[in-house]
């Protein structure tokens, strides 16, 4: 065992942990004030249930035995009559690798929250998160990150989630958008968002929890988790510029939501090779990951005419499948010695370019098609979507009956109170009176 590395590993993983709070200041920032806290306990109440989900059947149907290439075994419920001491590559306990994914598997179903705030019934989504995780996530994971997985047998790269996280949960958080519907209009002022600050906040618990994300990815202390960390700051800032800029030459003026937004885009975009590409890589893929986020979420949501109230297939959607390509054009074995070949600007030929742009598209095929399957299913026995006067309402106080800010109003009393210190002003005063003469 490598305590370095097992140190590092525990680090990694509080890290990624961290990134679940995080989203939910980001996304309850977005938000109109009467949907705040169903949306924060919407991200938030994932953390429970996938680690649930996880030690029940998770890993086991991910990584342990193999049916077909597309999932693992049901055989061990609990994590029970495995030797979880088992050493990775990495000389990390397999329990660790284990807890590890299990942030994976906490942050991924939270991101596709943000496309269907304010019009989603809790109960049907927190069935759909448990039927998702089984069916859509865990295969996912099994036949990318498994080495009996298909995509894996296929040459498919993927650092820390390119296909697994981010195309899988933006994909899903556009199939739930089409099948929910646009949100209804009733007066509010448009773009109105609950507390920017938060915006702020939660991107940078992102920004900071996502070293463990793709460094973590690395499984140890090592030149690429190295690489992966310098990766990840370089696209994210070229990211965040390259958003602000766009905003200031088409908009005429920049704006924190927008620096946000970008800093996301960066983020979501170099994931997929943050342990393969160079500085220089790293670069264009932040910079052309935001160019395509903000052309769809400026032009082409408003035209395809989906709802996808906070951009999450914008953001994690486009810069994932952009992210996931590039890695194919920039991967180098210079940088991480384990890739079979070199990307197309590499010398390597279009071989790892189309592998990746097959991946890419079976993900969207694979993730679309089951996503639609189960929201169908769960359809038949609930309904998805609150009623008009609950939307019209809100969610905060028609799904929980709680609210963002609790604000005391002057009553009758208050003011008869307040009339009576009128009355006796003199006596109030008591023995501090002589300090005015």
């Amino acid at each position: 065992m490598s305590l370095v590395n097992v140190s590092f590993m525990v680090l990694a993983s509080i890290l990624v942990l961290f990134m679940t709070p995080g989203l939910a200041f980001f996304y309850g920032g977005l938000v109109s004030k009467r949907n705040v806290v169903n949306t924060m306990l919407s991200v938030f109440v994932m953390t429970g249930v996938a680690i649930m989900l996880w030690i029940i059947i998770g890993y086991s149907f991910s990584f342990v035995g193999d049916h077909g290439g597309i999932v693992g075994s049901l055989t061990h419920p609990f994590m029970s009559h495995l030797n979880l001491n088992t050493l990775t590559s990495t000389h990390i306990p397999t329990g660790l690798y284990s807890l590890f994914q299990m942030m994976f598997a906490i942050i991924t179903p939270a991101l596709f929250v943000g496309a269907v705030v304010g019009r989603i019934r809790f109960k049907f989504l927190l069935l759909f998160l448990v039927a998702w995780s089984i069916l859509v996530y865990y295969p996912m994971v099994h036949l990318v990150w498994s080495p009996n997985g298909l995509l894996a047998k296929l040459g498919t790269v993927d650092f820390a989630g390119g296909t697994v996280v981010h195309i899988n949960a933006g994909v899903t958080a556009f199939v739930l958008s089409a099948f929910l519907g646009k949100r209804i209009k009733f007066g509010d002022i448009p773009h109105t968002h609950y507390n920017l600050p938060w915006v702020l906040l939660g991107t940078t618990i992102l920004w900071v929890g996502w070293y463990g994300f793709n460094a973590g990815s690395a499984l140890g202390v090592n030149s690429v988790a190295v690489q992966a960390t310098i990766t990840t700051t370089v696209a994210t800032a070229t990211a965040m510029v390259t958003w602000m800029f766009l905003d200031m030459f088409i908009k005429g003026k920049p704006t924190l939501v927008g620096v946000c937004t970008g800093t996301l885009c960066g983020l979501v975009g170099i994931t997929p090779g943050a342990g393969y590409v160079t500085i220089m890589g790293s670069f264009w893929i932040g910079m052309v990951a935001t160019f395509g986020s903000y052309f769809f979420v400026n032009v082409l949501k408003d035209r395809i005419g989906v709802d996808d109230a906070l951009d999450a297939f914008g953001c994690h959607g486009v810069s994932g499948i952009i992210g996931s390509i590039a890695t194919g054009l920039f991967a180098t074995k210079t940088v991480n010695s384990s890739l079979a070949e070199n990307g197309l600007f590499y010398g390597g030929g279009a071989h790892l370019f189309l592998v990746q742009l097959a991946a890419t598209c079976i993900t969207i095929a694979f993730v679309s098609i089951m996503g639609m399957l189960i929201i169908k299913g769960l359809q038949l026995v609930m309904p998805m979507r609150v009623d008009r006067a609950e939307e019209a309402l809100g969610l905060d106080k028609g799904e929980h009956g709680e609210e963002a800010d609790y604000t005391i109003d002057l009553s009758d009393d208050m003011a008869k109170a307040q009339s009576d210190l009128n009355l006796y002003a003199e006596e109030f005063r008591g023995q501090t009176a002589h300090l005015r003469d």
